[in-house]
């Protein structure tokens, strides 16, 4: 396959022909179901931390709680991607949020380790939703547009930052006995029931405000034909770019929360808080980078973004003997950090469709499934690496490697095009002088 973007006209001009109203509708209830969703695919950030302390779980264990529910909700993204463009988006988004209710609720009511890792490979099937949503927005949106849309859509990233921003709150209000008679469970298991309720509403909202009937793409091909694009190289090449800036933002939006209170002895009220700080722009400048790859094409936005990633993560992998950052310069960094895949993680999706336009549903699934699972064990690596060196900076050694590996391989990509370039232009310089 050739090394630039095929051009679906076709495809361009159903999407051309949406109703502004329809397209406002669908980008608006996805982002607010992504959001939700992903806020309960990474609640465990912030609520392993009162389980650990309740459960006595070491660092492994620790790592393990915080990074089961990454791992289903990574596997599946490529058959979601999949069924989204077969049945629509409208009825795979709604029968996930309805299915996730249930783990969801059973969290606050299981008191072991091993049940709490069985309900977070179930509920974290939510993290399955970004591909619904991607190839639903797809469907929807013109080629020329699919940049701004589909990074608005993934600024539902955000949704990281909900669990940390009431979380800590929430705990501290509502009473540790719960209440109406402790119907209503108190302290951390609190969260994940009001999550359930939340769910099951916007399921409803979701179903009810958004068009029908809905698009579906990949309604009249076969599977076989679906998966062909999964052959080329260039998609595991893009799943793999997509660990960096996704599957990073995801492992970090666990890991920071304990970091913090770790190394800088912080409250988690605290410690939540300034995770957000990274959160934040890693997700809502998302349709920013869109933009940026809209006007400037994916390639560059993402070369750009891996060097300025390795620059900031350097300081921050280097040995505290060597280098002492306090929490204000740690913090700049880290949300310096977010900048960088917030704009990325836009950038590398919109290789999708500019290579993929009638395949966003497989290959988005399968880049987000790679992405997702970079942010299931990178995790387990920072566990891993914390116990055998006792170093909390080592995670960040982990990282600027990861990023270091990617940006290599993006080198090479570029200088191989170049020369493809230089030599197209000898054969035709000699052509025309023949």
């Amino acid at each position: 396959m050739p090394e630039h973007p095929a051009v679906s006209a076709d495809s361009v001009e159903v999407s051309r022909s949406a109703p502004s109203g329809a397209e406002a509708r669908v980008l608006t209830l996805s982002t607010i179901a992504f959001t939700l969703l992903f806020a309960v695919w990474l609640m465990f950030g912030v609520l392993a931390i009162p389980i650990k302390k309740e459960l006595g779980l070491d660092p492994v264990q620790f790592a393990w709680l915080t990074a089961t529910a990454v791992l289903s909700g990574s596997l599946f993204r490529l058959p979601f991607g999949i069924l989204a463009d077969r049945f629509g988006g409208r009825n795979v988004m709604t029968a996930l949020m309805l299915f996730t209710a249930v783990p969801c609720y059973l969290v606050s009511v299981i008191h072991s380790f091993p049940l709490l890792l069985v309900a977070a490979l179930a509920f974290g099937m939510a993290g399955n939703s970004f591909t619904v949503g991607i190839a639903w927005n797809s469907a929807w949106f013109s080629r020329q547009r699919q940049g701004v849309a589909l990074g608005t859509f993934g600024a539902g990233n955000v949704g990281a930052s909900v669990t940390k921003l009431i979380g800590p709150g929430l705990i501290a209000l509502v009473p540790a006995t719960g209440l109406l008679g402790g119907v209503i469970p108190g302290g951390w298991r609190f969260v994940p029931q009001l999550y359930a309720v939340l769910l099951i509403l916007s399921a409803a909202a979701l179903w009810f405000m958004t068009p029908s009937p809905d698009r579906t793409p990949g309604a009249a091909r076969t599977l076989a034909v679906m998966l062909q694009p999964l052959r080329h190289v260039r998609v595991w090449r893009f799943g793999l770019y997509y660990v960096v800036v996704f599957g990073a933002y995801v492992a970090l939006s666990l890991w920071l929360p304990n970091y913090y209170k770790e190394v800088y002895q912080l409250p988690l009220a605290s410690a939540a808080l300034l995770t957000c700080l990274f959160i934040f722009p890693a997700s809502l400048l998302r349709p920013f980078g869109g933009w940026l790859s809209d006007r400037f094409g994916a390639r560059p936005v993402t070369y750009a973004t891996f060097i300025a990633m390795l620059l900031i993560t350097i300081p921050l992998a280097l040995p505290a003997e060597l280098v002492h950052l306090d929490v204000v310069t740690f913090t700049g960094l880290v949300a310096a950090l977010g900048i960088g895949m917030g704009i990325g993680k836009a950038s590398v999706y919109r290789y999708v469709p500019d290579y993929f336009p009638a395949d966003v549903g497989a290959v988005g699934g399968l880049v987000g499934c790679l992405g997702g699972l970079g942010g299931f064990f990178l995790p387990l690596a920072f566990g891993y690496l914390m116990q055998a060196t006792g170093r909390h900076e080592s995670c960040f050694m982990a990282l600027a490697g990861l990023i270091a590996v990617n940006l290599l391989w993006l080198h090479m990509v570029v200088l191989d095009i170049k020369r493809k370039a230089l030599a197209t232009d000898r054969i035709v310089r000699g052509l025309q002088t023949a």
